[in-house]
């Protein structure tokens, strides 16, 4: 596709952020496998290529390389990571296991003016970046030099300004590297000669005409959680299509304070979107009852979700669809090739699975955007700045936020002092300032006084953090008074807690899961 970007995938756990800077820059963007990307470049036809990061060591044998027409084409390529290490290895260049490895904030040291830099970096300037590699380029191929180095790699930035080949070996993708998103956006702009003219307008319009050419005049059916990305999904398919969609609402019980309410209210009164509820709230709950093992829990919320919206989608007859607000995040295995790190990432979200018996056909408009891209995208449609800017919130809902046995009584307990929070959050104008933040009921007791008597009551733990794509993340660094004031407000206002604790843990690139 001219006037696009085509990101050849090794497998990197963030290759999706190499897409999403891309789009940030305005410009369209796919990814697909190294070990398909041969039949895509065929159809593509790119302006320019990405090649991503990965686990694999260029070294090994029957490692992953690029298409050789890569090199052919006669459009820029951007290696990033292994991209660089496999762009050397087959332009004639070497790569080798060093001594020490680099992982971590680093410094490049700008040896060389280069067009990926103009603006922003100047030879003989330094500025940090993230490195998470072990192997190393040690020479490179004919017609390329080096324009900067770091400590553990001698040529972190190479180009061939001739051919329009560059190769870094940090990830400009991360916001560990400040400002490595003008680099991106510097090879689309300045190097490919792409406008920058693709917005979240465009994809809307783009969206509506891809689901009603794939749905024609089928039925399709919504699972709806309430959240940001099935609501905004629920809200695009109907524009497309209208009464052909059915949402589904399968109540689990697990929900925090009022939202099964609201759901129903907004999509009923307000939106006049077709929509079944579905209180299963029983079930749920008595299956669950005693469960502390956290695997467990989601296995049996998927499993029942499956039967129940299974009865109702029975019950609607003849639809054809299914759709869901599935996000990069949720399944960013489905864009990594077999084997990679990635397959264990976000591995729960759809712990039931899809039964062949259902035979509907998947309708995932946003399997490729982040959630802040969808949040951008509910605001082109028109939906209230309460919905789209909420905060996540997991399949298995509170279920997963109350570690050990679960019981109603717990339930309640952590439903309580989670309003408490984040009323208090909202009070303070902090909501739109965090990503996510939630309370959890641990499965400790602890003995405390309260005026002239002795507790045994549980600990309950505040979780806040700031993101801007769910794939890192760092705590909120609440103020000493505000995290006072809301663990007074708990232990007074609920029965059965008597201590509050604040989780000031973080979310680098590399790591696998945060709730």
């Amino acid at each position: 596709m001219k006037n696009s970007i085509l990101i050849i995938d090794f497998g990197s756990q963030v290759t999706q952020l190499i897409a999403r800077r891309v789009r940030e820059a305005g410009v369209y963007s796919e990814i697909v496998p190294f070990n398909t990307a041969a039949e895509k470049l065929d159809s593509f036809s790119p302006s320019g290529i990405i090649l991503s990061g990965g686990p694999a060591s260029v070294i090994g044998d029957e490692t992953p390389r690029a298409p050789d027409k890569v090199f052919d084409l006669g459009v820029p390529v951007l290696g990033i990571c292994y991209g660089q290490q496999t762009m050397c290895a087959q332009l004639g260049g070497t790569v080798e296991e060093p001594e020490h490895k680099e992982f971590g904030r680093a410094i490049l040291d700008i040896s060389a003016d280069c067009d990926l830099f103009e603006g922003f970096w100047d030879k003989g300037t330094s500025d940090q970046v993230w490195m998470s590699h072990g192997d190393t380029v040690t020479s490179i191929p004919e017609g390329f030099a080096t324009v900067a180095t770091s400590k553990g790699a001698p040529f972190a930035v190479i180009a061939n300004e001739a051919k329009k080949f560059y190769g870094v070996q940090f990830h400009p993708e991360v916001v560990h590297t400040p400002k490595g998103h003008l680099l991106i956006s510097n090879f689309v702009h300045k190097i490919c000669g792409l406008a920058g003219d693709w917005t979240m307008a465009a994809f809307k319009e783009q969206s509506i005409e891809a689901i009603r050419r794939q749905v024609g005049d089928g039925k399709v059916i919504c699972g709806l959680s309430g959240g940001v990305d099935s609501s905004v999904a629920a809200v695009l398919i109907h524009e497309a299509i209208g009464d052909q969609l059915t949402c589904v609402y399968v109540d689990n019980g697990l929900m925090r304070t009022g939202e099964s309410e609201q759901v129903v209210s907004l999509f009923r009164d307000q939106y006049n979107i077709p929509l079944i509820h579905c209180d299963a709230s029983e079930q749920f709950l008595v299956e669950l009852e005693g469960q502390s093992d956290p695997e467990t829990k989601r296995k049996i919320i998927g499993r029942i979700f499956i039967d129940v919206f299974e009865a109702e989608a029975k019950k609607i007859g003849g639809a054809k669809f299914l759709a869901q607000g599935t996000l990069y995040p949720d399944v960013i295995e489905s864009v990594s090739f077999a084997g990679g790190p990635s397959v264990t990432i976000k591995s729960h979200h759809n712990v039931g699975g899809l039964p062949e018996r259902m035979d509907l056909k998947l309708l995932e408009p946003f399997r490729e955007l982040f959630k802040d891209e969808v949040r951008a995208l509910g605001r082109e449609l028109g939906m209230s700045k309460d919905l789209v800017d909420r905060h996540p919130f997991p399949g298995p809902g509170l279920a997963i936020r109350v570690p050990g046995d679960l019981s109603r009584e717990r339930l309640d307990i952590l439903r309580k002092a989670d309003v408490i929070y984040l009323e208090e959050i909202r009070n303070a104008g902090l909501y739109d300032k965090i990503w996510q933040a939630f309370a959890v009921l641990l499965p400790v007791r602890t003995v405390g006084v309260m005026g002239d008597n002795r507790t045994y009551d549980y600990v309950c733990a505040l979780r806040a953090v700031t993101s801007t794509d769910g794939m890192t993340a760092d705590y909120y660094p609440f103020e000493h008074e505000f995290l006072g004031r809301v663990s007074t407000r708990i232990i007074n206002e609920v029965q059965g807690i008597n201590r509050v604790v604040y989780d000031t843990t973080s979310k680098p690139p590399g790591t696998i899961e945060w709730e």
